[in-house]
C-alpha cells in the first residue's frame, strides 16, 4: 500500500538552524503509513517545484509560522498551494498562530487550521482525523473552520511530557546541507519545551503557562550517541529556552557524553541564577564533556530594571557566571535589551557599562544589544496596549513587523544614535579578527572606556573599506 505524503514547509529566513519544529511533528507519524517531506525554503532552490512534484499523493500542507518577516513567504506559499492544489488541507503552527489562532484564520482564507502551543500530539491526532475525514471538534489545541465556515477554537491542550514523544528522525532532512551552510558539523537538538519563569517581556509564560518538560538524560545520551555515530557531528547546539533548568540533569548528561565517548563540543542556554547555583565542579564537568559556549540573557545592567522585568536574577549572578566561564575558557553570549517603556537614560547607561565590563573579561564574550519591541503575549505588551500602543491589525501587517532590528517609540533619535555607536565600537574594540580594521581597535576601546563617540570617523572608514562587514 502506498504511503500518504505529508508536506511540511519551513519559510525563508536568514538563519540555517535545522527545522526542529517540523522534524519533531514529522517524526511522530508512522513511517510505514506516511511519507514526511520537509521542504525548507532556506536551503532548497525551488520549493514550489518540490510541492508540485509531491502534491498528488499528499493530504496536507503544514507550515511553521514565526511572527515577522518569515510570515511573508509563509503566506505567499500557502496561497500558492491553496490556489493550485485545493485538495490539500493547509495547517499553520508555530509562534504566530499560537498567539493569534483566530485572527490568522479570519485574515487568510487559504489557511484551514491553526495549531496552538506544543504541536506533536496535536499534529498526529490531526493527521489521523484528516485522513479518516473525522470531526475535528475533539482535537485539542487547534482552531479551524467548520462546514458553516465558522471559526471554532477547541479547548487548549496541556503541555505533555516530552518523553512520550518519538525522538527526532534527522533522516527526514539532508543533514549534510545544513552542515555545509553552517560551516561546521553542528547538530541542532531540542531537549525540552517551555519555561518556568515569568519574564514580563517574553511570550513564553503566555504560551506554556510557566510549565516545562524535558527529555531525561539517559534517553538523551542514547539518542545523541546514535546520531553521533550516524552523522559524525562535531558540535551540538541545544536549542532549549532554558537548557540548564535542572542541575542534576545537566550533570548526568555531561557524564553520559564522556562515558559514551561522544567527542563533540556543545552549547546551550543558561539563566544567570542557574549558573550561580552550579558548583565549580559542575562547571569543570561540563567543560570536560565539551561545553564551549553558553547564552546568558542579561537584558539590563540595572537591577531595578531587572526587577521590573521580573527577570528574577541578580547582576552578581551574571558576573559570577562570567568569572567561572573565564576560568574555563567557555565563550558566552550576553544579550541585552534596551528601549523599554519608561526606561531611564540611567538604566540604558547601566546596560552599556555592564556590556563593557563583560566584553573586557574574555575575547570570546559578546554582548549583542537589541531593542524592545512589544511582542504579542508578553505582560509588557498588554500594558502598552492599554496605554494606546497599536500592534499590527492583520496578517499582512504582521509580515512587516520587525522585532529584532528596529526600535520602538520609546527610543528617541539621540538615544538610538548613542546605542548604535556603542554597538559599533564595542564590537570593533573587542573583536578577535585581525582584519584591516585592527589599527582602529585601540581607538575603539579608548572611545568605549570614555564613552566618547563624537566624530565617529572609524565607523565611516570601516563602512567604506569593508562595507560587507557590518559591525553595528
Amino acid at each position: 500500500m502506498s504511503r500518504k505524503k505529508i508536506l511540511l514547509y519551513n519559510p525563508k529566513a536568514v538563519f540555517f538552524d535545522m527545522p526542529l519544529a517540523l522534524l519533531s511533528i514529522g517524526s511522530m507519524l508512522d513511517p510505514n503509513h506516511y511519507e514526511v517531506i520537509i521542504i525548507d525554503a532556506r536551503v532548497c532552490k525551488d520549493p514550489l517545484k518540490i510541492i508540485e512534484q509531491h502534491n498528488h499523493d499528499a493530504i496536507l500542507f503544514g507550515v511553521t509560522a514565526l511572527t515577522g518577516n518569515p510570515l511573508r513567504d509563509a503566506l505567499d506559499t500557502t496561497r500558492f498551494v491553496k490556489k493550485n492544489y485545493p485538495h490539500l488541507i493547509t495547517i499553520w503552527g508555530g509562534w504566530h498562530p499560537s498567539l493569534f489562532p483566530k485572527q490568522t484564520l479570519k485574515d487568510e482564507p487559504s489557511i484551514d487550521i491553526t495549531v496552538q502551543g506544543q504541536g506533536e500530539l496535536t499534529f498526529r491526532e490531526l493527521v489521523f482525523n484528516i485522513e479518516s475525514k473525522a470531526d475535528l471538534a475533539h482535537v485539542a489545541g487547534i482552531t479551524y473552520r467548520n462546514q458553516q465556515n465558522e471559526i471554532i477554537q477547541n479547548e487548549k491542550r496541556p503541555l505533555a511530557d516530552i518523553n512520550q514523544f518519538t525522538r527526532i528522525n534527522y533522516d527526514l532532512i539532508n543533514v549534510e546541507e545544513y552542515f555545509r551552510l553552517k560551516g561546521r558539523r553542528q547538530l541542532d537538538y531540542i531537549s525540552s519545551t517551555g519555561c518556568f519563569f515569568r519574564c514580563s517581556f517574553c511570550a513564553d509564560p503566555f504560551v506554556y503557562k510557566r510549565k516545562w518538560t524535558g527529555i531525561d538524560p539517559v534517553t538523551m545520551v542514547q539518542d545523541l550517541e546514535y546520531w553521533y555515530h550516524r552523522l559524525k557531528f562535531t558540535d551540538i547546539n541545544f536549542q532549549d529556552e532554558t537548557f540548564f533548568t535542572y542541575r542534576n540533569r545537566i550533570k548526568e548528561l555531561a557524564v553520559g557524553l564522556i562515558n559514551k565517548g561522544i567527542d563533540s563540543t556543545w552549547a546551550g542556554t543558561m539563566r544567570a541564577d542557574q549558573g550561580a547555583r552550579m558548583s565549580e565542579e559542575d562547571f569543570d564537568l561540563c567543560k570536560k564533556s565539551g561545553l564551549r559556549r553558553v547564552l546568558i540573557g542579561v537584558e539590563s545592567g540595572s537591577q531595578n530594571m531587572l526587577n521590573w522585568l521580573q527577570k528574577d536574577i541578580k547582576l552578581e549572578d551574571v558576573l559570577l557566571c562570567a568569572r567561572r566561564c573565564v576560568e574555563r575558557d567557555i565563550a558566552v553570549i550576553f544579550p541585552f535589551i534596551v528601549g523599554f517603556p519608561n526606561e531611564t537614560d540611567q538604566s540604558v547607561q547601566a546596560s552599556l557599562e555592564m556590556a563593557k565590563v563583560l566584553n573586557s573579561m574574555h575575547p570570546d564574550f559578546t554582548t549583542p544589544i537589541f531593542y524592545f519591541k512589544p511582542y504579542p503575549g508578553s505582560k509588557i505588551t498588554e500594558e502598552v496596549l492599554q496605554a494606546g500602543y497599536q500592534l499590527p491589525e492583520n496578517l499582512e501587517a504582521w509580515t512587516k513587523f520587525d522585532y529584532i532590528g528596529s526600535s520602538g517609540p520609546w527610543v528617541n533619535n539621540k538615544k538610538y544614535q548613542l546605542i548604535e555607536l556603542f554597538k559599533f565600537y564595542n564590537k570593533l574594540g573587542w573583536s578577535r579578527k585581525r582584519t584591516l580594521l585592527f589599527p582602529l581597535q585601540k581607538m575603539a576601546r579608548w572611545r568605549i572606556n570614555r564613552s566618547n563617540y563624537r566624530w565617529p570617523v572609524e565607523k565611516f572608514l570601516a563602512e567604506v573599506f569593508i562595507p560587507s562587514k557590518k559591525l553595528s
